[in-house]
């Protein structure tokens, strides 16, 4: 059993959340995340890129996917990218 690295595209609920403040908080929730970036979306609103590891074990990947979502100020998490490391 190895290791994947996972993309996922965070979706903030509005423009107005603290972008700064939902980092901390993701990273605090899921120790597995390693890297996050904003992305521009549009009309102001941002989307982050949270890169993370985990094993690749049955449900490794959604358990992190399900965790983000469950954060206050989050509207959606998905998974965008898969890859062995």
């Amino acid at each position: 059993m190895g290791t994947v690295a996972i993309l996922l595209r965070v979706m903030p609920e509005s423009p107005e959340v603290d972008l700064g403040r939902l980092k901390d908080q993701i990273r605090r929730e899921v120790p597995a995340v390693k890297d996050i970036r904003e992305e521009p979306i549009g009309f102001g609103l941002k989307a982050l890129v949270v890169a993370a590891l985990v094993d690749d074990a049955a449900g490794e990947s959604d358990a992190v996917e399900t965790a983000i979502q469950k954060i206050p100020g989050v509207e959606r998490a998905e998974i965008t990218d898969v890859t062995l490391t």
